[in-house]
């Protein structure tokens, strides 16, 4: 059986699924899941991320750590960890360049949050000199000062859709039509939306929130209020939900969403004034584009470092990685970076300008 028939056994039985339903299914599914079953990042996986496409991300987030440490008093014991750590490319740049301030690895406890048996496995022999630890949910995370990053984690939480009608709001919905699994709407009128928000979107329009994503930044943003720390969001989308961005890739190519459940990755544009709001126990940054971020950092300075110690190939393939991350057609402003920290503290580095 595929993921697709059960699926739609399910849906024939017990009737239409909400998309943040399906989306769980086609990722986390313990037998179909696209994230349990493969290796999602890379050249044979979907898509490729900030941290595999060159050392300098990494290490510009582990000078964003240690110096939002430093900024906070050096607290010891403290938290390093990550939301998502892919095949632990990143936390280990980041650890190799944050270990060049004193004491702060030492202070530290590296904690992971990954739901991926196979990135798991990269994880552990990647880090294995670092003693990680994992947990599932972000509300295990341990009772002190946290200093995490998450990149390219809260697209994959599931979404759910609304569309607004002259009436209300109706539900997107998945059922099952004459050719399989088909996008519907729901038949009962629902408003999930407080009477003042989203009063900008067409009758026609649509709306994502992210449930998920809203207990995750509560979380983080508890711990931080409590105990001290940062959290550095990097992702693609906007101040505010921009509609139907739903989509799947596979191959690293865009693919279609219901008729391989399970072999593609699904994932949807990050609503940044969501988690803005739902992190009211502790103040935010303004929402920067990432390349903006990496040049206040220094990515210009460490690319001219690098730079000097390689051949013709070696900097050419250098300054395409470069521009991809910093250049306004590439990932440079489709991602954006914000950061979390406790109210009257100071502004985390690279959202000063």
């Amino acid at each position: 059986m595929t993921l697709k028939k059960r699926l739609e056994a399910r849906i024939k039985k017990e009737g239409p699924i909400s998309i943040s339903e399906f989306m769980a299914a086609c990722l986390f599914d313990e037998e179909f899941g696209y994230y349990r079953r493969v290796e999602p990042i890379g050249q044979h996986g979907a898509f490729t991320t900030a941290p595999e496409i060159s050392q300098m991300f990494g290490e510009l987030v582990g000078i964003f750590l240690a110096k939002a440490w430093i900024d906070q008093g050096q607290p010891s014991p403290c938290t390093i960890a990550e939301l998502g750590p892919g095949r632990g490319t990143m936390m280990s740049d980041l650890l190799r360049s944050a270990a060049k301030v004193d004491c702060f690895i030492e202070s530290a406890k590296i904690v992971l949050v990954e739901s991926s048996p196979a990135l798991r496995k990269h994880q552990k022999k990647k880090l294995a000199a670092s003693n990680p630890v994992w947990i599932d949910h972000v509300e295990d995370m341990p009772n002190q000062p946290m200093f995490l990053v998450a990149n390219e984690f809260f697209d994959s939480l599931p979404i759910c859709q609304f569309r607004r009608h002259e009436s209300g709001w109706n539900e997107i919905v998945v059922q099952v039509g004459g050719e399989g699994l088909e996008f519907a709407e729901s038949s009962t009128d629902s408003d999930p939306f407080k009477a003042d928000e989203f009063s900008d979107v067409a009758v026609g329009g649509i709306v994502e929130t992210r449930p998920q994503a809203i207990s995750t930044i509560t979380a983080l943003a508890n711990t931080i209020s409590k105990h001290g720390g940062v959290a550095l969001l990097i992702d693609y989308g906007s101040s505010h939900s921009q509609g139907d961005t739903l989509q799947a890739v596979k191959n690293h190519e865009f693919a279609s969403i219901l008729n391989e459940p399970g072999e593609a990755d699904v994932s949807a544009h990050v609503d940044f004034g969501a988690i803005k709001t739902a992190a009211k126990t502790v103040a935010c940054t303004e929402l920067l584009p990432q390349g903006i971020w990496l040049q206040r950092m220094g990515i210009t300075h460490r690319f001219h470092s690098l730079n000097a110690s390689m051949d013709k190939k070696q900097m050419r393939q250098h300054l395409s990685a470069y521009r991809r991350l910093v250049h306004s057609e590439e990932m440079g402003t489709l991602f954006k970076c914000m950061a979390l920290y406790p109210f009257g503290g100071t502004t985390p580095p690279g959202f000063n300008p």
